[in-house]
């Protein structure tokens, strides 16, 4: 096993060996935080201050495999516990080291706690500590590994919502080769290879408008924006596929607020919503569209008279690609990532969306941001994390 991650270690130590008074002081002014001292003594000079020291968890161990010292990292990770380590892995680690003497570094998933199910992904590097002790550090990796599947796993719905489309384009356009002497077939399968062209060119214009908005910088414009304004051109732009299934779309409340933010990206918020209700109300019906304000705090409601989404599944309608009803979904072209975009766009607005929802009555989805001050040109926006769509 490489040992070259403990030459910073014992760096640390020789170094606080000689100026571990200053050292105590001064991390307990910086970091606000002490190791825990269980039983201190033996320890080599200057161990106790580079404890304190540690971002990592950081446990010493003695002969008998009673922790001596723990980081304030390792009692909050929960690795120790009555003096002791509270995992077998991590023990068997610890003995594997007193048995051959030669440092070792392995990756476990450890549970957070003694209940539910959270786990922690920890990175473990165990080396000797002299002649008695055993020096046991963990990095934190739970994130990065939940970062690392989200990013797999976006990767893999891409490829699959980008697999019908382009597909069908080559079927079409084969189809079209073969059809050359029949005029009606040709004018057919051109109807057909230009729909899946447009599905599969607005797939691939919300993947770039979602990565954008995940970027680190996602609105090139902040302005104070009518409200009114973003939700009239919203409607307009839904217009012609609700009269297409004879929905009615009902606008209400003459709020005049305005909130801080891009025009552009606010509206294709409430665009989606729309169109997410058309695309799941029956024939028929209407979907409203309303603006309130309350104590600084603007909500923009769209409801339909849709199927409905399930209780057990309405903390998942933001999900990348999710969708409540997938066939009905790919059939009116939807890609999942509408409700996505809208989420990302509100969050970097420093508002937030929710829903609400009764099965074979309809849904809401309501936009609350906050209201732009009277004289305020800008303030600090919010950034955003994860999400997909219904």
């Amino acid at each position: 096993m490489d040992s070259a991650w403990l030459v910073p270690v014992a760096l640390a130590f020789g170094l606080a060996v000689g100026i571990a008074g200053t050292v105590a002081v001064h991390v307990a002014h910086q970091r606000g935080r002490r190791a825990v001292a269980v039983v201190s003594e033996g320890l080599p000079d200057g161990v106790e201050e580079v404890m304190d020291a540690l971002q990592s968890a950081g446990v010493v161990l003695d002969s008998s495999n009673n922790v001596v010292k723990a980081s304030a990292g390792a009692v909050a990770f929960g690795l120790v516990g009555n003096r002791a380590l509270l995992h077998e892995p991590l023990i068997a680690l610890v003995d594997q080291v007193r048995r051959d003497g030669v440092p070792v570094s392995e990756e476990l998933q450890l549970p957070r706690g003694p209940f539910g199910e959270a786990q922690l992904q920890l990175l473990v590097r165990v080396a000797r500590l002299g002649q008695r002790f055993v020096l046991l550090l963990a990095d934190d990796r739970t994130e990065a590994h939940r970062l690392e599947e989200v990013r797999r796993d976006f990767v893999a719905n891409v490829s699959h919502e980008l697999k019908t489309p382009i597909g069908a384009v080559g079927l079409l356009a084969e189809a079209l080769a073969s059809a050359a002497d029949e005029p009606a077939e040709v004018t057919r399968f051109a109807r057909r290879l230009t729909q899946e062209s447009e599905r599969l060119a607005g797939i691939t214009a919300e993947i770039i408008e979602l990565s954008r908005l995940q970027a680190g910088d996602p609105l090139s414009s902040v302005e104070r924006v009518s409200v009114g304004a973003v939700v009239a051109q919203a409607v307009e732009r839904n217009r012609v596929v609700a009269e297409s299934h004879r929905i009615a779309l009902v606008p209400s409340g003459k709020v005049r607020a305005k909130v801080l933010g891009d025009e552009q990206l606010l509206v294709t918020a409430v665009h989606n919503l729309i169109s997410n209700a058309i695309q799941y109300s029956p024939d028929g019906s209407r979907v409203g569209i309303g603006v309130t304000t309350d104590d600084g705090v603007v909500e923009i409601a769209v409801t339909d008279q849709g199927v409905g989404i399930p209780e057990d599944e309405r903390d998942r309608v933001f999900e990348r690609f999710f969708r409540v009803d997938a066939a009905r979904s790919r059939n009116t072209g939807g890609s999942g990532l509408g409700l996505s975009i809208v989420k990302h766009v509100v969050q970097n607005h420093g508002g937030d969306v929710r829903v609400w929802s009764q099965q074979g009555r309809g849904s809401t989805f309501t936009i609350r941001l906050p209201e732009a001050s009277p004289g305020v040109e800008a303030e600090p926006v919010v950034r955003s994390e994860e999400g997909a769509g219904r």
